[in-house]
């Protein structure tokens, strides 16, 4: 389910055997081509809808941005800076920053908060433990919490990056303990986190075989040398060349 409270198929790597393109996709001369996401489709991101209702009205110019990044605990790069390193336009920094600051006024964001974002936009499943999940894969220092600037340049990777770029920060969330490898333990506690969370309205109705049978799958063709593991290599190889895999990845779509 969407956050918008559409339901959608709750598969994360759909059906190994071959599914249809899913909607908004392009296919060019047999090449998978994904569209740059539109303001619409971005606010349908849990975590941008998350932060943009937290922004009150305000009558400032946008120069009142800069100043305010002196404001809170944790002080956040420029937003010149910012806009630098990620493909946000400034008035969009501007407004994540604005609603980022009015829910986290220490300039940090914690897992707790996360738990409850997820919990609010997933109401009919269980979303604590892909919270976790997601909240360790934006926590690139590992020390427990979130710094503005990870966290958007993390919302600019999944929402605005390439396909090598989107496929690199999903090996990274997968890769649970961080090690550099993925295992298939790994890839099903992903898989189920999510099935979790989409709970009784995923469409079509979800059975409780069907993540482990989703993961053996996609973990035979992802593991090419049968080392029991699969490398960052290996997992983006076998995206990029299998259009099943590509047209049925909806982690950024749909549960982000």
């Amino acid at each position: 389910m969407q956050a918008d409270g559409k339901v959608v198929d709750g598969s994360l790597l759909g059906d190994a055997n071959g599914v249809e393109p899913a909607p908004g996709r392009v296919k060019d001369s047999g090449k998978w081509q994904k569209p740059r996401f539109s303001r619409k489709a971005l606010m349908k991101c849990c975590l941008v809808k998350w932060i943009i209702a937290s922004t009150q009205p305000q009558d400032k110019d946008s120069s009142d941005s800069d100043l305010e990044l002196s404001t809170v605990r944790h002080q956040p790069e420029g937003l010149d800076q910012l806009q630098a390193q990620t493909k946000f336009t400034r008035k969009e920094l501007q407004s994540l920053y604005r609603g980022f600051k009015n829910e986290c006024p220490s300039g940090l964001v914690d897992e707790e908060t996360f738990k409850t974002i997820y919990s609010q936009f997933f109401p009919q499943g269980d979303a604590t433990t892909y919270a976790h999940f997601l909240f360790n894969a934006f926590d690139i220092d590992r020390n427990g919490s979130i710094r503005f600037e990870d966290f958007v340049i993390g919302l600019s990777v999944l929402l605005r990056g390439s396909v090598t770029e989107k496929l690199n920060w999903a090996f990274n969330l997968y890769d649970i303990n961080k090690d550099g490898y993925i295992t298939k333990e790994e890839m099903l506690a992903i898989m189920k986190s999510i099935y979790d969370m989409m709970g009784r309205y995923t469409y079509p109705c979800v059975r409780d075989e069907a993540p482990s049978e989703h993961v053996d799958k996609f973990f035979q063709k992802m593991d090419k040398n049968r080392d029991g593991v699969v490398t960052i290599e290996e997992f983006i190889e076998t995206c990029q060349k299998d259009e099943n895999i590509m047209n049925s990845m909806q982690l950024f779509e749909n549960v982000i």
